[in-house]
């Protein structure tokens, strides 16, 4: 037998490049320290979406259409080897929103590496696995599993062809709805499952079957007021996660930076800075050159005239009469807020006013001990068209993430501004 058939061999060549794919995904993507995802997505609004761009650094391909009746939903396949000679065949598969593959198995076995959105991966009379960027599974040779997408997101995983010169794959079963329903309602929160699995399936089971469950919030807006609020907190983890559920949702690199910067009047810079790093590099991993396009509409001669015009046609008489009863040494404050805050900031258009307002009633609540900023931005979003029912959906789904007391400020704030009989 020659050196390279030898079955040690390949083995060793295989580890060696799956240590190398692990240290070039592990600095290309970034890894998220938490799951749990209060942005549980509808399914249906995720498919209507096209297919995300930034999902991962590797590119997504073509409609899989060899292989798509072995699959439920739409995958993708992008070849990313090509010489044969190398005997390590490499493509990256990505999956849409509840897409999966059906049971199967393969003769000589099958190495998987998460690199974009959430799956699952199951082997038959075993639980569903989670995978989350950076995961890899080594599939056994002949065990029958299923792999795809958690049904709120996109997946992407490169898939290692094992000794393809005479690996079998052998298709049986779809795993059917009711039971992908029931193996991906069982994913806990990463990390929580094995040092605190009891507080993992509270955790998920009130997120993902409560909160998220409220109220008419499309899965959009859940993923823009959830990250404003990991902003305003600081939190790294959480506002990583949610980097990952906004690109699998298919926002855009260029709104993901615009919350960051609509925090910065409210959050403060130092909360901000850091973030931001964390978003360059997801973003830079994903492929996004960095800086991206400009979005500022003002320059300093017109930003303090055209951030009063727009406070104005938010908030109306108010905002002269702030001006007024401001003391003459406390009016640069007034004027800092017309040209900064909204000059500098909030006339960029990559997002509008709606979700602007929505997004600082979430910075506003999750900061805490600002409940006169939260009635003032209350009116402001029923004066741009944001209904109470939507602020309080807003509310619930920020729960999990803010706790009781700074829920039910901004709760009381609500009913104060609207009251229940209006």
């Amino acid at each position: 037998m020659s050196l390279w058939k030898h079955p040690l061999y390949f083995c060793i060549r295989i580890k060696l490049i799956l240590m190398k794919m692990k240290k070039i995904i592990m600095a290309a993507m970034a890894v998220a320290s938490l799951s749990y995802a209060g942005n549980s997505l509808n399914a249906q609004t995720m498919n209507e979406q096209k297919l995300p761009q930034n999902l991962s650094a590797f590119p997504t391909g073509e409609l899989n259409v060899q292989y798509a009746k072995y699959f439920i939903g739409n995958s993708y396949l992008a070849p990313l080897t090509s010489n044969a000679a190398l005997g390590c065949p490499i493509s990256n598969v990505t999956f849409e929103p509840g897409c999966r593959n059906n049971w199967h198995s393969h003769t000589k076995g099958q190495i998987l590496i998460a690199v974009g959105g959430k799956g699952y991966y199951q082997e038959k009379g075993k639980p569903a696995q989670l995978l989350l960027p950076g995961d890899v599974v080594e599939i056994a040779p002949d065990v029958v599993h299923w792999h795809g997408a958690a049904p709120d997101s996109w997946f992407s995983h490169l898939a290692i062809t094992c000794h393809p010169e005479s690996n079998k794959s052998t298709w049986l079963e779809p795993v059917d709805d009711a039971a992908y329903a029931e193996a991906t309602s069982q994913g806990e929160p990463r990390g929580l499952a094995s040092t605190d699995p009891e507080l993992a399936v509270i955790l998920n089971n009130f997120i993902q079957g409560e909160t998220t469950q409220y109220g008419e919030l499309d899965a959009r807006t859940g993923i823009l007021v959830t990250m404003a609020s990991t902003i305003a907190m600081n939190t790294v983890g959480e506002y990583r996660q949610s980097l990952e559920d906004a690109l699998a949702a298919g926002i855009t690199p260029v709104e993901i930076k615009e919350v960051l910067y609509h925090a910065v009047p409210y959050a403060g810079m130092a909360k901000v800075k850091e973030l931001l790093s964390v978003a360059n590099e997801v973003l830079t991993a994903k492929g996004v050159r960095l800086p991206l396009e400009p979005q500022s509409i003002t320059t300093p001669e017109n930003r303090w005239e055209k951030g009063l015009a727009l406070q104005k046609s938010i908030f109306g008489e108010r905002i002269e009469k702030m001006y007024e009863v401001a003391p003459a040494n406390q009016v640069h404050i007034q004027r800092f807020l017309s040209a900064n805050c909204f000059g500098d900031y909030q006339t960029r258009p990559a997002l509008d006013v709606k979700t602007r307002e929505l997004l600082t009633f979430s910075i506003l609540v999750s900061l805490g001990g600002c409940e006169s900023q939260v009635k003032g931005h209350i009116q402001g979003n029923v004066n741009v068209g944001n209904d109470k029912a939507t602020l309080l959906a807003v509310a619930t789904r920020l729960l999990p993430y803010i706790g009781y007391p700074r829920t039910l400020n901004a709760i009381a704030c609500l009913n104060e501004v609207i009251p229940e009989n209006k």
